[in-house]
C-alpha cells in the first residue's frame, strides 16, 4: 500500500454540529498515515457549535498530523470555501480530497483513493450511497425517496453499478496537485453547482475523472421533508443559474423536473382554454408509474410509509423543476449567500 503522498482532506461547514462530529471520528479512524495527512477545515460563520467542534478536533489530534488547519469562509457559499482550501493547502502537498460535511467515510476512504491515482488517474471518486442518522419509519421512507433514480438524479455517483469508468462528475472527489494548478480555483458566481462547472473545466483541460465503485462514502439524508423540498429546490435554482454561465456544464438529466413543471404549466394553460385532457393524461401517466414504483418499495422495505413515495417525489420534482425554471429567470447578478 502507499502511503507516501501528502494529502490535504478539505471539509466546509456551516452550523453542522450535528454530523461533524461522526465525520470527524471517521477522519481519524483512516488507515492511511497521518503524518502525511493535513486535515484544512473551514467554518462559514456558524452560529451552533461547528467553531467549537472545530477546535476541539485540532487541540486533540494537530500533533498526530501534518497539520491541521482552522480557517474562515466569509462569504459562506461553498466554492468560496473550496477556494479557502485550496489556498491553504500546503505547497507540497500532492492531493486534495474535497469532502462534504454531511458526510460518513470507510476507514480505508482515503488510501483507496490514493491507490487510484497512483495508478494514472489524475481526478477520482466512487459511489456515494444516501443514509438516514436514524432508523425510523419517516426517515426510512425519505431516504427511498433519495435512493430513487426519480428522486436523486442519474448521476453515476449515486450508484454502484460499474467498477470503473469514466464520468462527467464525481461527489468527494481526490484532485492530484497539478489539476488544481492548471484548472484554477471554483467559480464563486455559482452556489450549488460548483461541481458541475469545475469538472467540466477540468475535463476541457484534458483530464479524465475516473469513477471507481470500490471509492466508496456515504452521505446524511436530509432528516425532514421540509429540508429535502428546501435542498431540492436551491439545487435547482443553481441548475437554472448555471444554464446562463455555463451551459455545457449541465447535462440533459438535470432538466427533466423543469420539462415536467412546464409541462403541467402548458397543460393547465390549456385546460383553461381548450381541454383539460392534456393535463389528465400527464397526471394518469405520472401518477401510475410513482403508484408502481412505490408498491415495488414498499415490497422491498417493508416500509408502510412508503406509500407516501409518489407524493414526496411529485413535491421533490416540482421543488427541483420550480427552482430551475426562477433560476433561469432570475438575473444573472444574484447572488445567494447562504450554504
Amino acid at each position: 500500500m502507499l502511503q507516501n503522498r501528502n494529502v490535504t482532506i478539505g471539509i466546509i461547514a456551516y452550523n453542522e454540529q450535528r454530523y461533524l462530529p461522526d465525520l470527524l471520528e471517521d477522519i481519524v479512524q483512516q488507515t492511511y498515515t497521518k503524518k502525511n495527512t493535513e486535515i484544512v477545515l473551514v467554518d462559514g460563520g456558524s452560529t451552533d457549535c461547528t467553531m467549537s467542534l472545530m477546535q476541539q478536533f485540532k487541540e486533540k489530534y494537530d500533533a498526530l498530523y501534518k497539520r491541521v488547519l482552522i480557517c474562515q469562509n466569509p462569504r459562506r457559499i461553498q466554492p468560496a470555501g473550496w477556494n479557502v482550501v485550496i489556498q491553504n493547502m500546503s505547497t507540497d502537498s500532492d492531493v486534495l480530497l474535497r469532502i462534504d460535511a454531511h458526510a460518513r467515510l470507510p476507514q480505508d476512504f482515503v488510501q483507496k483513493n490514493i491507490n487510484c491515482l497512483e495508478s494514472g488517474e489524475c481526478v477520482c471518486g466512487g459511489p456515494r450511497e444516501n443514509i438516514i442518522d436514524e432508523n425510523t419509519a419517516w426517515k426510512r421512507m425519505l431516504l427511498s425517496a433519495e435512493r430513487s433514480m426519480f428522486g436523486s438524479g442519474f448521476a453515476k455517483y449515486r450508484r454502484k453499478n460499474v467498477e470503473k469508468e469514466y464520468v462527467n462528475s464525481v461527489f468527494h472527489g481526490a484532485y492530484r496537485k497539478e489539476v488544481l494548478d492548471k484548472v484554477g480555483l471554483f467559480n464563486e458566481q455559482l452556489v450549488r453547482t460548483e461541481d458541475n462547472e469545475y469538472h467540466y473545466r477540468v475535463r476541457s483541460a484534458g483530464y479524465k475523472i475516473c469513477y471507481d465503485s470500490g471509492i466508496e462514502s456515504f452521505y446524511q439524508t436530509r432528516s425532514s421533508l421540509k429540508g429535502m423540498l428546501k435542498q431540492k429546490y436551491l439545487n435547482g435554482f443553481w441548475i437554472g443559474k448555471t444554464l446562463k454561465i455555463c451551459p455545457g456544464c449541465i447535462s440533459l438529466f438535470h432538466l427533466v423536473p423543469l420539462a415536467f413543471v412546464v409541462a403541467v404549466i402548458v397543460a393547465v394553460v390549456m385546460g383553461v382554454f381548450f381541454s383539460w385532457l392534456p393535463l389528465l393524461a400527464i397526471g394518469v401517466a405520472y401518477g401510475g408509474f410513482l403508484i408502481a414504483s412505490s408498491c415495488v418499495s414498499i415490497f422491498e422495505s417493508h416500509n408502510v410509509l412508503d406509500l407516501f413515495l409518489p407524493f414526496v417525489i411529485l413535491a421533490i420534482h416540482f421543488a427541483y423543476g420550480t427552482g430551475t425554471l426562477l433560476g433561469i429567470l432570475s438575473p444573472c447578478e444574484r447572488e445567494s449567500r447562504s450554504l
